[in-house]
């Protein structure tokens, strides 16, 4: 009687494991329509480390190996998008987050997590920019599985699927700031004297100022400085300026030079 009683439970048991799973809903379905798809607003690409979950060199699903790209440099791909909804809402993505169906999101197989990629529909040549932070889609022919929100953009919601092009966007770089020095002098009026008349030649677009002498130096010198300076366009601006003020060699400093 022991025996088939825990016959009966290990059954029971089975039979509960196989019917449920992580996500509270069985079959995937249709979020609430969105009235506007121009009110929300599409992710800025961002310099963003490596999630710390969904990244292994290496993963297996419905037993198919697959590698995770160590760079996303030059990826393009065209082939069969997807999406996905309301089964996956709310539960976590595979880099740890939490899906949003009415985000700007994707699911991609080999990026690296999180990525930020330009999704076209060839169909139509609407576009839209995407964050990928799951893993997916996991079926032949897919590259790429959007959320409902991306889906709508692209207007492939209806049909399902649609065929696009993906592209890979690199985030802008973090903007770097010059500092440039004009003179270094031992007479400290000599140094503010050449402030003043430096600020009113350049005007109110760029600072000038006096680095006081370090206290340990040999020979106390006042820094004549303008900055700070964003490089680039700014930076070329503020040096042709100073060319014309018949000072051609000035002396650029980062910040850690200060």
């Amino acid at each position: 009687m022991k025996l088939r009683l825990c016959i009966v439970l290990a059954a029971i048991l089975s039979l509960a494991a196989c019917t449920t799973s992580r996500y509270q809903h069985a079959q995937d379905f249709t979020p609430a329509p969105i009235t506007d798809i121009e009110a929300l607003s599409e992710p800025k690409p961002k310099a963003e480390a490596r999630s710390v979950m969904g990244n292994p060199a290496r993963y297996t699903v419905f037993g198919k190996e697959y590698q995770v790209m160590a760079s996303a440099d030059d990826y393009q791909e065209e082939g069969i998008a997807s999406w996905y909804g309301m089964k996956f809402h709310g539960h976590r993505t595979s880099n740890g987050e939490i899906y949003d169906v009415y985000k700007f999101t994707a699911a991609h197989k080999t990026l690296p997590l999180p990525s930020y990629v330009k999704v076209t529909h060839l169909g139509n040549n609407k576009s839209v920019v995407v964050r990928v932070n799951d893993r997916g889609p996991f079926h032949d022919g897919r590259i790429i599985d959007l959320s409902y929100a991306a889906a709508v953009k692209l207007g492939i919601h209806k049909q399902g699927t649609g065929q696009v092009r993906v592209e890979v966007i690199h985030p802008p770089k973090a903007e770097t700031e010059r500092w440039v020095q004009i003179s270094a002098l031992s007479n400290g009026n000599a140094a503010r004297q050449l402030q003043q008349q430096l600020q009113q030649q350049l005007g109110a677009q760029w600072q000038v100022s006096v680095k006081a002498p370090d206290s340990n130096a040999a020979t106390p010198l006042h820094r004549v400085r303008v900055g700070p300076v964003t490089e680039g366009e700014p930076l070329q601006r503020l040096l042709t300026q100073l060319q014309q003020l018949n000072i051609s060699q000035p002396l650029l400093l980062g910040k850690h030079q200060l």
